[in-house]
């Protein structure tokens, strides 16, 4: 790693990286910052200027944060991956940290919390967002090998989300740039890994999982999923 941090944000809200942007200039410890709006850019973007540092937003348009997460470590297994989302709920920090993710923290954490969990994963340390911390290790520990989530892939993980919170396969393409019937495919092989036969079911499961959002948190992300 050269003297000055080099740092790859990526957000699909132009406003939101402008102001995370800001935050992180103001360290002199971090020098070059390259932005995306989406996965596919941002994995480009990786593979040309390798960057220290990868600040990775969750909920995302197209391939999304967890694909985009497993192609950034399948190119770089060393790759330093910190996950920046608007969910604070275990089982997102878990499932980003087993997919190889240095660190996790969310968006309501205070400004500095960023900067230093850049600096962090820099060093080659690891970062939780101290909001968080405990409840991820009562979690883990309490984790059972059989989770049927476990069974999902990533785009799987987003549509189910999205389908427990209410939205329509329609809605969901719309939302995550995929046709409509690879959502209904989608749709059905989740149903199937997961044994369910109705959507209260799913949403149900989604529930004790933490993953149904307010109508709050809705609104604060637009794509409403993982």
């Amino acid at each position: 790693m050269s003297e000055k941090i080099s740092v790859l944000l990526v957000d699909d809200h132009a406003v939101v990286r402008t102001g995370y942007k800001t935050y992180l200039s103001l360290c002199d410890k971090i020098d070059r910052i390259y932005e995306a709006d989406r996965g596919e850019g941002a994995c480009q973007l990786y593979d040309r200027h390798q960057p220290d540092v990868v600040v990775l937003d969750i909920s995302m348009p197209g391939i999304g944060g967890f694909e985009t997460l497993r192609r950034l470590i399948q190119r770089n297994p060393r790759c330093k991956v910190l996950m920046f989302s608007i969910h604070d709920e275990p089982i997102y920090a878990s499932r980003a940290l087993k997919a190889g993710a240095k660190g996790y923290i969310i968006k309501s954490s205070v400004p500095e919390t960023l900067v230093i969990a850049v600096c962090t994963l820099a060093q080659g340390g690891t970062f939780i967002a101290p909001e968080m911390a405990q409840k991820l290790v009562l979690t883990m520990v309490s984790e059972k090998d059989d989770d049927n989530l476990k069974q999902l892939s990533p785009r799987e993980f987003d549509i189910f989300c999205l389908l427990a919170n209410g939205l329509t396969p329609r809605e969901i393409a719309q939302k995550l740039c995929l046709s409509y019937k690879t959502v209904c495919n989608h749709s059905t092989t989740i149903k199937d890994k997961l044994e369910l036969k109705t959507m209260a079911e799913m949403t149900l499961l989604a529930s004790r999982h933490g993953l149904i959002q307010s109508a709050y948190a809705r609104a604060a992300d637009p794509l409403g999923s993982a």
